[in-house]
């Protein structure tokens, strides 16, 4: 049986205000921040909102290189969480600020 590939994030030292700012221009990246923001994680399943899965598996991935979020596995599963810590203390009050935006 193989086991699936780690994910790789970047180090909060090299995460950019661009690649932060683009990765949550688009609606449905935003919306699973925020989803993610008042859980301490969720699956892919439950992100996914009956979309396809080749392009959640896009805004995942640009979610992840922006330093947003994590992914870790579990099973066949697919954990994901905000990296809340790490984006605040690269970027304080940041998040927060772009959380509380409706």
């Amino acid at each position: 049986m193989s086991s699936m590939r780690a994910y790789t994030h970047p180090n909060p030292d090299d995460l950019t205000l661009e690649r932060l700012l683009y990765a949550l221009s688009d609606p449905l990246r935003l919306e699973i921040v925020r989803y993610l923001a008042g859980v301490a994680e969720a699956s892919c399943g439950e992100l996914d909102g009956g979309r396809p899965k080749s392009s959640m598996s896009h805004h995942f991935r640009v979610l992840r290189d922006s330093g947003l979020v994590q992914t870790r596995n579990v099973g066949t599963t697919h954990m994901n969480s905000l990296r809340s810590e790490e984006l605040d203390g690269r970027f304080p009050g940041l998040l927060a600020k772009i959380l509380e935006q409706r």
